[in-house]
């Protein structure tokens, strides 16, 4: 997945990772604007997981978009 596409399409893709990560916040998700640095802090904040685990989680939902 090329995260300039995610970026640039965040709307469609805001739902899908809504649908993925429910208690992430319509504020988070404007926050993380597609940017996947912020995405994975964000998943870390909110679930509490440590970074190898937000972004085994982010590598995961990746592969099946």
């Amino acid at each position: 997945m090329n995260w300039d596409q995610v970026q640039g399409n965040w709307k469609t893709f805001k739902g899908k990772v809504k649908e993925r990560w429910g208690q992430l916040t319509d504020d988070e998700l404007d926050i993380i604007e597609g940017r996947r640095d912020q995405l994975s802090g964000a998943l870390q904040k909110r679930y509490g997981w440590a970074k190898d685990e937000a972004d085994r989680q982010i590598d995961e939902w990746e592969r099946l978009h």
